[in-house]
């Protein structure tokens, strides 16, 4: 049996050394955008050490003061959610904001990379180092949490119904409201922080207020609009809805993937939003045409239609 030679195909008009460079021009090009090159870079290894350990501590002071809320003697402890959510957020986002950008969530370091602030390879570095900071952060609230109370609020996790017979949510809704509520908190917070000049205009306090307000109202009117019990609101960050989902289980992996795919479904229709938002602002807006301007107009224009008709009656009397 003769041996069959193996030939590569080559395309019409094009040599072996011209398709083969080609190619390998394109994964050039390709392994660069994604910023594979930046694996070996130091000072991306020591931003994703600071976003492991900011996403912890965050974790961490988050959790645990939503539980002591819940479980305060208060009337309405749901009340008290969104202000611990707020003053904690906004806290730590200025202080890692100059550090590492303060991505302190999977769904802020995905839209990033969409939008080309961060390549895709540091944004997978960024998410992973985010998840196994959430493993470590409920790693120390199950060791200091009292078991009672880690079992009545399953150790504070994302969870869509509760223990016993409580309904909770169904998986279409709770898709739903983690999508709108993980919407609200991009137009709101990285539409401000991707237009350089308004991220100027309002400086680093003001920006990180914002984006704390935002997320904090979304977790507020998640976790009061449904009332079904067994729902714990939205997750925003699906690193921190993955790790007391490994360490505990059971009612925490059910549904887990809504955790996921509201979040980054709604980073991907954000992107196509934000694609198509007016680069500039109106006419009106620039003060031009000001709602001010106009009223002021007007009131000039009674003001000396009145002064001539005065004038005129004054010069008969005269006459």
């Amino acid at each position: 049996m003769a041996q069959e030679e193996f030939v590569l195909p080559l395309e019409e008009g094009r040599s072996f050394d011209e398709q083969t460079s080609s190619s390998s021009s394109f994964l050039s090009r390709f392994l660069l955008y994604i910023g594979v090159h930046e694996l070996f870079s130091q000072e991306m290894w020591k931003a994703a050490m600071t976003e492991l350990v900011a996403t912890s501590l965050l974790i961490f002071c988050l959790t645990t003061s939503i539980v002591s809320c819940l479980n305060s003697h208060q009337s309405d402890p749901k009340l008290l959610i969104p202000i611990a959510v707020f003053i904690i957020l906004f806290l730590f986002l200025v202080v890692t904001f100059p550090l590492s950008g303060g991505f302190l969530s999977p769904i802020f370091a995905f839209i990033a990379a969409l939008h080309g602030v961060i390549t895709f390879t540091r944004a997978t570095i960024y998410i992973l180092a985010q998840c196994l900071g959430s493993i470590l952060a409920f790693l120390m609230i199950k060791d200091a949490m009292n078991p009672d109370v880690a079992d009545k609020y399953s150790l504070g996790g994302c969870t869509i119904r509760g223990t016993g017979e409580t309904p909770g949510l169904s998986l279409t809704t709770a898709l739903v409201l983690e999508f709108a509520c993980t919407f609200v908190v991009l137009y709101v917070g990285v539409t401000v922080v991707l237009d350089q000049k308004m991220s100027e205009q309002f400086g680093l306090p003001m920006v990180c207020g914002m984006i704390a307000a935002s997320s904090a109202v979304a977790v507020f009117v998640s976790t009061t609009i449904t009332g079904r019990a067994g729902y714990g609101g939205v997750g925003l960050s699906p690193a921190r809805c993955l790790g007391p989902a490994v360490l505990r289980g059971g009612l925490l992996w059910e549904g887990h993937w809504v955790f996921w795919v509201g979040p980054f479904v709604a980073c991907v229709v954000y992107y196509g939003f934000s694609m198509n938002l007016p680069k500039g602002l109106p006419v009106g807006a620039k003060g031009e045409i000001g709602i001010l301007k106009m009223v002021g107009g007007c009131c000039r224009r009674r003001r000396q239609k009145f002064k001539g008709k005065l004038r005129e009656n004054v010069n008969q009397l005269c006459n």
